[in-house]
């Protein structure tokens, strides 16, 4: 069995999820023009986002994606004039509001979601699944890490 240099692995990880990452936002930004043609790229992730974990106030939105409040701000703005994002009375404080998706932004959004998997399957049809749910738990396990991380930098004292 071939040595793995620890080093040369990690160069490697580096490079394959800069190229993910990259072409990630350049898929984002394909697709928010698809829900709608005057949405910016990064609206698309914060509509998923509130539909897989909404409903969010917008300081959650900003805690989670590491944006800055003005641009989850004008994001939150964009989505809700298209009609794509709902706001409401937070029920646990009723001077905040919480955001989810309208009826017309989660249908457009599961149609580009299943556009977006179903090419998955054609790229990757060739695969064995399990090679396919060996990539899935890997990815789930180093957003987990990921996640982790945030929360604890979110826990470090400011100034």
């Amino acid at each position: 069995m071939n040595e793995v240099d620890a080093h040369e692995a990690f160069v490697a990880l580096e490079r394959e999820i800069g190229l993910l990452l990259r072409r990630s936002r350049a898929m984002s930004a394909r697709l928010a023009g698809q829900l709608h043609p005057d949405l910016d790229g990064a609206a698309f992730g914060l509509l998923a986002l509130l539909q897989d974990a909404g409903p969010l106030r917008a300081s959650d939105l900003v805690a989670r994606l590491g944006l800055d409040k003005s641009t989850v701000s004008r994001q939150v703005a964009s989505l809700v004039a298209l009609g794509l994002v709902d706001r409401s009375a937070d029920p646990d404080d009723g001077r905040a509001q919480v955001l989810t998706p309208s009826a017309e932004g989660a249908a457009r959004l599961a149609q580009i979601r299943t556009a977006r998997r179903e090419r998955w399957e054609s790229d990757l049809g060739d695969w064995p699944a399990h090679d396919v749910a060996t990539l899935a738990e890997l990815l789930h396990r180093l957003n987990r890490l990921g996640e982790a991380r945030e929360r604890e930098a979110g826990d470090e004292p400011t100034g």
